[in-house]
């Protein structure tokens, strides 16, 4: 495990268009970003664990699981605004708050989480960080496998009904079988690792909405199902009952 120390930056937006407020709301009898920050602070690799926010509920919250709280600027928490804008503003209030010396170094991992994924494997952000520094990479964010959702069986559908592939010219690419897929992978919000390098854009990356993650990127595949992260009630549901049934699990 690297001996410098990740600073973690939990980004939680107050507002949601398609769950509102599910960053604070119930998950297993604990507001959700708290299932975040305590995967932060149990990390063996991290330091400081810094939640970024507009929301005074949670930045309550935040201090009561034992993390700092930026206060993110309004402009920064609207549904346009970037991840790293937001992490940015959030680093260099870090580097003003804790003075000269003290600062997010240039050689010192950057862990950003979000808040709305409360499952997720207990070693990722320890492996993620280690391949970070062990690679010499900019960056290493998480997969999981595509499964039945793998872009071969991707299709277009007009207006009419009319099915057409959505590249190339045999629908499905000819392939039925789940098991006879290539492998493919789908980013599943579970970590993002960075330098502050790629994170302030100064790693020369072509210009556009990853240029943060560097010019040289790795991954981690993590297993199906492994992370929840939560866009609607779905997938509220399916968090819960995957932490109440890790919790029946620990209690038994």
């Amino acid at each position: 495990m690297p001996s410098v120390k990740a600073t973690v930056i939990i980004l939680a937006r107050a507002g949601s268009k398609g769950l509102p407020g599910k960053n604070a709301m119930d998950i297993a009898g604990k507001p959700c970003i708290a299932w975040t920050i305590e995967a932060a602070r149990a990390a063996a690799c991290t330091g400081r664990v810094v939640v970024s926010t507009d929301g005074p509920e949670l930045a309550d919250i935040a201090r009561k699981w034992g993390a700092d709280v930026h206060h993110r600027p309004a402009e920064l928490a609207s549904d346009t605004a970037t991840i790293d804008a937001a992490a940015r503003s959030c680093l260099a209030w870090l580097d003003v708050k804790t003075g000269a010396g003290e600062q997010v170094s240039a050689g010192q991992p950057l862990v950003l989480l979000y808040a709305n994924v409360p499952v997720r494997p207990a070693n990722l952000i320890d492996q993620a960080v280690e391949l970070l520094m062990s690679s010499g990479a900019d960056s290493v964010q998480s997969y999981q496998p595509s499964g039945k959702h793998h872009p071969f069986w991707t299709a277009r559908v007009s207006a009419d009904g009319d099915v057409s592939p959505w590249q190339g010219d045999v629908l499905n690419h000819n392939i039925f079988r789940r098991q006879d897929l290539p492998p493919a992978y789908l980013p599943d919000g579970g970590i993002i690792a960075v330098t502050r390098a790629a994170l302030t854009l100064t790693r020369g990356a072509p210009p556009g909405p990853h240029a943060f993650f560097g010019v040289k990127r790795r991954g981690v595949i993590n297993p199906t199902g492994s992370v929840v992260d939560i866009d609607d009630r779905i997938d509220a549901i399916v968090a819960a009952a995957v932490l109440n049934e890790r919790l029946a699990c620990v209690g038994a």
